[in-house]
């Protein structure tokens, strides 16, 4: 049921839409003139040229002039002439209609909405101006303005599916903003006075279809932070200081809103940590906000790094929708990198930067050709990764050395929880560069409802499943019901051990797993499910990165090879080995693990024994090696006798 106040948000703002299909805002007096809060991009690309990176903005660019346009997990070939409303992969386009009656949401008609807005978020325009200012080519900016005039001329103001929602429009704005920055001064007069009132209506545009109510995550944040934007780098339109204030003052809004105190982000997707941290970052460079946002700042940094950890790459905890705020190329799982490389700077936190070359993508954009000294300082002292619980997201880092554990034992995302997985009590595990236990991502949004289920359901995670559900009952793409609840028995770490202990419970089950990491790289899992009378059917999954490394993992029951899938970016797939331990009988049961993750993993694997209550692990013969280790269904803690 809607309040009275929601009902009448609405109506002004179909009633304004309505006006401004009818009376489009005319054109807004605007000269170029690079904005001060800004760093000077040709001298930032004076500072990056001859890099690594460089050479690659430069290959990306050459694909772009041949329109291959690299976008989430595919390179999309529109051929010479660009149709911005069409779904390439399911060949699908659609017209334009007023944007409140385009189906975007509908899948037969439109394709998938996703593949669609990537390329018109236009993010590959402000790299046709990285390319030129590193390269001197007029090629890369002819490309570039050739593309805004295709776009403006088959996207008409609020017509068509990409008007139809408002952080798309949030997103071409910022790329539009990027590219006037860079390369405003070339480009050609008919087209400046086009572009710039093409740039004020999407203003206007966002200002009138902030996600209040719609979508108040960060759909709402990434709206903000864009008209912000637009109000303090272009002063020169009409509302630029309503859009300023409302931008700034809904943006601190949701800082508090939305995360949490120790850090973590309420969607409960470590994706979307580093989209809003992303957003939350550029805020901060354009504005002066309360010293209280700079604390929550380094709250979220630190729960990204601690998710990071040595290797830098990310757990893909909840959806991962293959987008970036800025330089949406490369490597998905190491997009953390370039945040906190941007946090290091800004925040004078120089033992977040993971390598100068991180730096470039982002930091040297946005904080100048200054930001790349950190680079070059000596080397902040190495301190030792220390496991930490974060108990408002709900997540345990277990870390010893270069071995990383990852636990989700929280619950799943605020409302209608449209991020989150059914993978509660599961855990990811690297060691060193390498991934051992992986989260398969997520693959789509609506283009197949079977595989959106089945990429966010249990069986897909290293967690149980019962009888065949998952942990709350699927609503739509974007929405789980009867979710579960969640609790934590129990936190310790020390230097030889940490353990955890926490149940999630859910249509009258309880799942209870202990989780004991024996430094420094010695895993034993406990699952105890208990429930209703009657048979139950138990079902323990584990999704590997390798088939090899399933030799690491000794179980007590038999295990057999399942069909599986991961998916790296949005759009792509492809088969991944994994682990099912089935056990089906009256409940209380017990299923219990053990993860060997060193570097020469001893031949041949444990032996788990049932001893009442109890589970012993050890090897045959059991004097081999010392005492078992015993972990009860009844103790608080792991014992070794």
């Amino acid at each position: 049921m809607r309040s009275p106040k929601e009902i009448s948000f609405r109506l002004r703002q179909e009633l304004g839409n309505l006006a401004m299909l009818l009376f489009p805002p005319g054109g807004a007096g605007a000269r170029h003139a690079r904005s001060p809060m800004l760093p000077d991009s040709a001298a930032v690309a004076d500072a990056l040229r001859e890099t690594a990176y460089a050479a690659e903005v430069e290959r990306i660019a050459g694909e772009i002039l041949s329109h291959r346009f690299p976008i989430l997990g595919l390179t999309v070939d529109t051929g010479p002439e660009i149709d911005w409303r069409r779904d390439y992969l399911h060949r699908v386009s659609t017209g334009t209609p007023y944007f409140r009656r385009s189906p975007y949401l509908d899948f037969s008609r439109a394709g998938d909405h996703k593949a669609i807005w990537e390329l018109n978020r236009h993010q590959h325009l402000t790299l046709l101006a990285q390319a030129f200012l590193l390269t001197g080519r007029r090629a890369y900016l002819d490309e570039a303005f050739g593309q805004l005039e295709s776009w403006l001329d088959g996207n008409p103001f609020l017509r068509g599916i990409n008007w139809a929602s408002a952080l798309e429009v949030a997103f071409r704005a910022l790329s539009w903003t990027w590219l006037w920055h860079m390369a405003g001064g070339e480009m050609p007069e008919a087209l400046r006075a086009r572009f710039l009132t093409a740039l004020h209506r999407h203003g206007r545009f966002l200002e009138l279809n902030l996600s209040v109510y719609f979508s108040p995550n960060t759909h709402l944040l990434g709206e903000a932070v864009a008209l912000h934007a637009l109000g303090v780098l272009f002063p020169a339109f009409p509302r630029a200081a309503r859009w300023a204030e409302t931008g700034g003052r809904i943006v601190e809004q949701q800082m508090e809103r939305q995360v949490r105190g120790d850090g973590s982000h309420f969607e409960q997707s470590a994706y979307y940590h580093v989209y809003a941290l992303d957003f939350f970052l550029l805020y901060r460079l354009l504005a002066k906000p309360p010293g209280t946002y700079d604390a929550r700042l380094v709250s979220m940094a630190g729960y990204l790094d601690a998710l990071l950890g040595v290797s830098g790459t990310l757990p893909l905890i909840g959806d991962d929708d293959g987008g970036r705020l800025f330089h949406p190329y490369g490597e998905r799982a190491g997009f953390g990198r370039a945040t906190m490389a941007t946090c290091a700077v800004l925040l004078d936190r120089p033992e977040w930067l993971r390598g100068r070359g991180h730096l470039y993508e982002q930091a040297a954009w946005w904080l100048g050709p200054e930001a790349l000294a950190i680079g070059t300082a000596p080397p902040a002292p190495c301190v030792p990764r220390v496991s930490r619980f974060f108990s408002d997201g709900g997540v345990a880092v277990m870390a010893a050395g270069d071995v990383q554990l990852v636990v989700k034992a929280g619950p799943f995302g605020e409302g209608s929880a449209g991020h989150s997985h059914s993978d509660v009590l599961s855990l990811t595990a690297r060691a060193g560069s390498r991934e051992i236990l992986i989260d398969p991502g997520t693959f789509t949004y609506v283009a197949d409802p079977a595989e959106r289920n089945r990429f966010r359901g249990s069986a897909a995670h290293n967690t149980v499943r019962i009888d065949g559900r998952d942990q709350a009952v699927p609503g739509g793409p974007f929405r789980w019901n009867h979710k579960p609840s969640v609790t934590v028995g129990q936190w310790s770490t020390s230097p030889e051990r940490d353990y955890l202990d926490a149940t999630c419970a859910y249509a009258g089950f309880t799942h209870r797993r202990r989780i004991v990491f024996v430094k420094p790289a010695t895993v034993l899992m406990l699952d105890t499910v208990d429930g209703p009378p009657g048979d139950h059917t138990l079902e323990q999954f584990w999704h590997l990165d390798l088939a090899e490394d399933a030799a690491r993992l000794s179980f007590s029951a038999p295990a057999e090879v399942v069909e599986a899938r991961r998916s790296r970016a949005l759009c792509s797939m492809e088969p991944a080995p994994a682990l099912c331990v089935t056990v089906r009988g009256p409940l209380p049961a017990h299923m219990a693990a053990v993860l060997d993750l060193s570097e020469s993993p001893t031949r041949g694997p444990l032996e788990i024994r049932s001893d009442g209550d109890a589970i012993l692990v050890g090897r045959t013969p059991w004097s081999a090696s010392g005492p078992p280790i015993r972990i009860s269904a009844r103790s608080e803690a792991p014992q070794t006798p």
